[in-house]
């Protein structure tokens, strides 16, 4: 058997699939595979092992043959992979959610809420280019988050985290999703309100909705234009769901304070205006980047692959 590895990931994993018999063809270079050699070393393999960074369509299926039976995707989402293609083909498809990942992208998501609100970025810059003289009361104020509203949207796995992380805060949290969530209003004291109703009075938004048809573009101008005047956006979601041309606009005109961007629209480019713009947080797509997860998910991942070919239960299959 045959497994190809598409990028290097932490953990021990080669040893483990050479143990089981598995052949190992492992990307090494440390940048995305190109497409065409994907499509060059994925015929004939019997599993698959990517990032989100590859696109797995019927093209890819067509290129592996019958003989490729699951895509394990080191990733907790799977907008990359078209899943109603790999079911027609019988291919099962895994992924690698896990309560590791869920509370890094929570306190990722944290982080940025305060770098933005006391403007954290902005100030590290100022002293690294010697703009730092005295002590000014009147230089970098933020926002205290004490009494302030957190708006969320998805309140699944990790929307719940950071909510239970903003008590701490003693923020007023609301939230929106598809439908009402009873027992995380008991137990997280959250309340539920209408999307619109969300934007209106939110002094912070925070995005935790997968990549859906239904959410691609949600954010939007129509959106922007509902928000409370001065709130800030945090998006560790998808970067579809924001229409970055209308993020931009709102930051210009002032409807937002500030935003900050863990995933872009369309990776890994990211609108210029952006990112000339002292309010904006951009990091690289890791939210998920912490030792405990990185390693967790390698072992779902792997396991993943090793139980379908000894005929166990795939635990996260999609």
């Amino acid at each position: 058997m045959k497994v190809l590895i598409t990028r290097q990931i932490p953990g021990d994993y080669v040893d483990k699939f050479e143990s089981a018999g598995f052949e190992v063809d492992l990307w090494k270079e440390d940048r995305p595979m190109p497409r065409e050699v994907f499509l060059e070393r994925v015929v004939g393999v019997d599993a698959l092992l990517c990032l989100l960074t590859e696109r797995i369509d019927s093209e890819v299926f067509e290129r592996a043959g019958a003989s490729l039976k699951i895509v394990s995707n080191y990733a907790v989402g799977f907008d990359n992979i078209d899943v109603d293609e790999a079911k027609k083909r019988e291919i099962v498809v895994a992924n690698t959610p896990c309560k590791e990942v869920n509370e890094a992208v929570a306190e990722h998501t944290w982080a940025l809420i305060l770098a933005l609100s006391r403007r954290i970025v902005e100030s590290d810059e100022s002293v690294r280019r010697g703009g730092y003289h005295s002590w000014d009361p009147d230089v970098f104020l933020g926002r205290s988050l004490v009494g302030k509203t957190l708006g969320i949207i998805g309140l699944g796995n990790i929307g719940s985290m950071v909510a239970r992380r903003a008590a701490g805060y003693e923020m007023k949290i609301v939230y929106n999703k598809r439908t009402q969530d009873l027992q995380a209003e008991k137990e997280l004291g959250v309340v539920f309100v209408s999307l619109d109703e969300l934007l209106a009075t939110s002094d912070f938004v925070s995005l935790h909705v997968p990549l859906t048809e239904e959410t691609r573009g949600m954010i939007d101008k129509s959106a922007f234009e509902k928000m409370k005047r001065g709130s800030f956006l945090v998006n560790t979601a998808r970067g579809p769901v924001v229409r970055e041309q209308d993020l931009a606009e709102a930051l210009r005109t002032g409807i937002l304070s500030g935003a900050a961007l863990d995933v872009f629209e369309n990776e890994p480019n990211i609108n210029p205006e952006l990112l000339a713009m002292e309010n904006v947080i951009l990091t690289p797509h890791i939210a998920s980047s912490t030792i405990e997860a990185r390693l967790k998910m390698t072992e779902l991942a792997v396991s993943a692959i090793l139980d379908f070919f000894s005929g166990k239960e795939v635990v996260n299959k999609v």
